[in-house]
């Protein structure tokens, strides 16, 4: 795994008119539907939100995944790591 992150690289992204997005640096795709799609990248938890979202490319050992659809936000939260840590979803809400 920590070989995997050494190869992946470095996160950017490039947004195309708001309709086509590349993404370096991904780590993981948590979860995808027409209206979000959230990834686990190397600077955190980026959650895109939009209206006909599609993974059109996804390379899991280059860390790379394009995204067509009208994109709306783009917000970046801590790393879902912390659940592994031992805080719990009460923990991270009442803080």
């Amino acid at each position: 795994m920590e070989e995997q992150r050494q190869r992946a690289k470095p996160h950017k992204v490039m947004l195309d008119k708001r309709a086509h997005a590349m993404i370096s640096g991904v780590q993981e795709v948590v979860s995808f539907d027409e209206k979000e799609v959230i990834l686990e990248t190397e600077q955190g938890t980026l959650t895109i939100k939009g209206e006909d979202l599609k993974v059109s490319r996804l390379t899991v050992e280059q860390g790379e995944v394009d995204i067509g659809g009208r994109m709306d936000s783009f917000v970046y939260s801590e790393s879902r790591g912390r659940k592994a840590q031992g805080e719990s979803f009460l923990g991270r809400l009442f803080k």
